[in-house]
């Protein structure tokens, strides 16, 4: 399961754990190693293996640096795919919902190395699966957003229906484009929710890159394949949240 540690990622998991075809034998998430945080997300790892711990899942991190180039990147991931791959492992979850050109560039990669991506939200309307992520009892806290689309007070709002709603006309409500990022704090497979306080509020900066093929974007807070085609520098503020 590629895990965000975010509402898509979550719900796609719920959706896995669910599908008798599925065995999900671990967690896979992108690391920025010279902050030790999630990549684009921010959070710490304190509390993306809080996560791990309360679903019961052993917990791969694919660690990049500061600023990796593309080739580096998909090298750390075929190196962090191996050992997993001996575990038996042939297919990857992840939890986008209507990207075509990432879907296609995850589906080449994996291909490459003889495994297959699966998309449990595939195309599903945006209302319909945020109705089922409130139905469902998830809870996530928003820890980045892009300062393209929203300002820094929709940072740290708990992600819930007055979030939604305030969200300004054009923003994809399921953050789809990257207009924000969570974390997932309850979950209905998490053994207990996972307490936390808020820190400091920061903006960081990046360079978006010209095309997915010819490279990745890298910020402060770590490195992630942009639904974006922007070449010029995109700013996001950022909640630090620490364990409680």
């Amino acid at each position: 399961m590629n895990w965000s540690g975010g509402k898509d990622s979550a719900l796609a998991l719920y959706h896995a754990l669910r599908n008798p075809q599925l065995h999900v034998k671990a967690l896979l998430t992108s690391v920025n190693t010279h902050y030790q945080r999630v990549s684009m997300h921010g959070v710490r790892l304190e509390l993306l293996e809080a996560q791990a711990q309360r679903i019961g899942l052993p917990l791969t991190q694919l660690r990049l640096p500061e600023m990796p180039d593309m080739a580096e990147y998909e090298a750390q991931m075929r190196a962090t795919l191996a050992p997993l791959q001996e575990q038996g492992i042939t297919h990857s979850v992840f939890g986008d919902i209507y990207l075509e050109d990432l879907r296609q560039y995850r589906e080449q990669q994996l291909a490459r190395v003889g495994m297959q991506a699966v998309f449990p939200l595939w195309q599903r309307p945006n209302a319909e699966l945020l109705r089922e992520y409130l139905a469902l009892g998830f809870r996530a806290v928003v820890v980045c957003v892009n300062d393209r689309y929203l300002d820094q007070s929709f940072c740290g709002r708990l992600l819930d229906e007055d979030f939604l709603r305030d969200l300004p006309a054009g923003v994809d409500s399921c953050g789809e484009n990257g207009e924000y990022h969570s974390f997932v704090f309850d979950a209905p497979y998490f053994s207990s929710p996972i307490p936390f306080e808020r820190g400091e509020l920061v903006r960081r900066t990046y360079q978006a890159p010209a095309t997915r093929q010819n490279s990745t974007p890298t910020s402060t807070y770590g490195t992630e394949a942009s639904t974006s085609a922007s070449p010029f520098a995109a700013g996001f503020w950022y909640t630090d949240l620490h364990l409680a």
